[in-house]
């Protein structure tokens, strides 16, 4: 081979020898991550699965007031002959949201959306409408049971808050400030709030997607659409939006819905006691109240007895034994960890129904 002919064969043999390199390289190294994001749509098809089912509610109560005492005057009163003229009649109107989750016409929402209407009505997305008829309401978690007749209805698809993460992106759709149907975006803030005086039952969702008045009712979803709680609440100042909403979770909701279709008001279970956080960063709870002839005197608890646990979960400050306690079934039998004059034991309790709302637990 002649001397010109090598000098050309070797910029072609190193040009080989890199692609042969850069190649190799490329096979060896680990995979690009693949986008998490959303698609262009965004959100659009959570909406498109979830919103069918989200309604706006809006209800008209007949009140009474008192007429300014003027009318008292015996002139006045010549030419207001008809009716009490101490009185006036007016309609109070006020607006919320509901979810559709049952094919059969039930729906969800806030007892306080609600709450002494003489009328409600309920707007579906799809145009349509009805009056809404009241299953039942539960004042120690705000939740109502509605039913309307039509068909053709959507239910909402259902999620499971338990496996909700802080950070998980969540969305808001319902009637903010009456505008129709709006969906806001955010994420899961914080689980489990409670202590806040708005119901018996504190277990909240906490979300920073926009809910303003008149979302109360509405659907909290994830990003598939599903549902994982029931918007109620705002913590403000303002009564606007402040990145603090919160939501009933899904699975106490549907619980509390089933219970008043079928019995006409909640089931929860009830030991008969009332307990008192002990000192700062001490274990348990101490007793500081028995119902008489209630579950946790019968089996032998008494007032100043510490509870550490329950079924094993350690009941905190209180609110966790307590939720324990109402999600068992009447009938079961509970494991009670407690303590008296340093010693303790565990007893086995059955579990009663609880009365209608008292300050027992």
């Amino acid at each position: 081979m002649s001397q010109s002919l090598r000098w050309l064969l070797w910029p072609v043999i190193a040009g080989l020898i890199t692609g042969l390199v850069i190649l190799v390289a490329q096979k060896s190294a680990p995979a690009a991550p693949q986008a998490t994001t959303t698609s262009a749509s965004g959100y659009a098809e959570a909406f498109t699965r979830a919103a069918p089912a989200v309604v706006n509610i809006y209800t008209s109560k007949l009140v009474r007031e008192q007429r300014p005492t003027v009318f008292d005057d015996p002139i006045l009163r010549h030419f207001f002959r008809r009716g009490n003229p101490a009185e006036r009649e007016k309609v109070e109107r006020s607006l919320g949201s509901g979810v559709i989750v049952s094919e059969r016409g039930y729906l969800l929402t806030n007892l306080h959306v609600i709450q002494g209407a003489d009328e409600i009505l309920v707007l579906l997305q799809d145009g349509r409408q009805a009056i809404a008829r009241l299953i039942g309401g539960d004042p120690e978690t705000d939740l109502a049971v509605l039913k309307i007749e039509l068909d053709q209805l959507q239910p909402i698809p259902l999620g499971d808050n338990r496996t909700t993460r802080v950070g998980d992106i969540v969305l808001a759709i319902g009637n903010p400030y009456g505008f129709g149907q709006s969906m806001s975006q955010g994420i899961v803030s914080a689980k489990g709030r409670y202590g806040l005086g708005l119901s018996s039952y504190e277990n909240f969702i906490q979300t920073d997607a926009a809910i303003n008045p008149g979302n109360s009712g509405g659907a909290l979803v994830d990003h598939r659409g599903q549902l994982i709680g029931i918007n109620t609440a705002i913590y403000t100042q303002s009564g606007g939006s402040t990145g603090i909403g919160l939501a009933i979770p899904v699975d106490l909701a549907l619980r509390t819905m089933s219970d008043i279709i079928e019995y006409g008001r909640p089931v929860r279970g009830w030991l008969g006691l009332e307990v008192k956080s002990v000192a700062p960063q001490t274990e348990g709870v101490v007793i500081s109240a028995l119902m008489p002839g209630g579950p946790a005197a019968k089996a032998g608890l008494q007032v100043g007895d510490i509870i550490y646990a329950i079924n094993g979960k350690s009941v905190g400050d209180g609110h966790a034994g307590m939720n324990e306690i109402a999600t068992t079934r009447p009938g079961d039998i509970v494991s009670v960890e407690m303590g008296r004059n340093g010693q303790r034991r565990s007893l086995d309790i059955e579990v009663s129904i609880r009365p209608m709302p008292t300050s027992a637990g």
